[in-house]
């Protein structure tokens, strides 16, 4: 330097090769985070976008939100004022139409006349035995009438029914006949109406 001049000597220290290959790795990592960092804030802001778009599109179209169906509450049983009868307790049935009076038991009838001479003891040789059944009804109705003859111990002899209209009192003859004579020992007729069992005779043959 010259002897004009002043000022303290400025020294330069040229760097080592190696550190110029260091400083670009540095740069080009920065650069890449960068990039990686723009990435992910454009891709948020984009999301965010259509998430707002759709909604708004939703909001304009009207269309509703799905709905889960109602659940329906267990059916309750109606209660009732009816009280339950009392266990053993009869039920109560409506009253017959026709009514059923006197069975007259014999080996002859007139027609649709009843029993000429009622008795209750036959004998085997009599060949036929007639039970004239007496009915009567205050209005006019109809019904069905049957007699179940049984010897012995239950012993089915025969059945038979006849149906009934009437409005007053009437006679219906029920017959059993044996073309043999009739074994001995104790006999019953049993007469209902409509299933119902209303007389029961029991005669002899001896």
């Amino acid at each position: 330097m010259g002897q004009g001049d002043t000022g303290a000597a400025l020294s330069i220290i040229p760097l080592a090769p190696s550190t110029y290959p260091d400083l670009r790795v540095r740069h080009e990592d920065h650069a890449m985070t960068t990039l990686r960092t723009l990435h992910r804030a454009t891709l948020a802001t984009t999301l965010t976008a259509a998430v707002a778009l759709l909604g708004a599109c939703n909001r304009d179209t009207g269309t509703p939100a799905p709905e889960m169906p109602p659940v329906a509450a267990p059916a309750t049983p109606a209660a009732t004022d009816q009280a339950a009868p009392a266990a053993g307790a009869p039920s109560e049935r409506a009253p017959a139409a026709i009514t059923v009076g006197d069975v007259l038991l014999g080996t002859q009838a007139e027609g649709a006349g009843r029993v000429a001479d009622p008795k209750t003891t036959f004998a085997p040789g009599d060949r036929t035995i007639v039970a004239s059944v007496l009915t009567d009804a205050a209005a006019p109705a109809n019904g069905t009438l049957r007699a179940r003859w049984t010897y012995q111990d239950g012993q089915l002899v025969d059945e038979t029914s006849q149906t009934l209209d009437t409005d007053g009192a009437g006679v219906t003859n029920f017959r059993i006949a044996n073309q043999e004579d009739w074994p001995t020992g104790t006999y019953t007729v049993e007469i209902s109406i409509d299933g119902e069992v209303a007389q029961t005779r029991e005669f002899t043959v001896e």
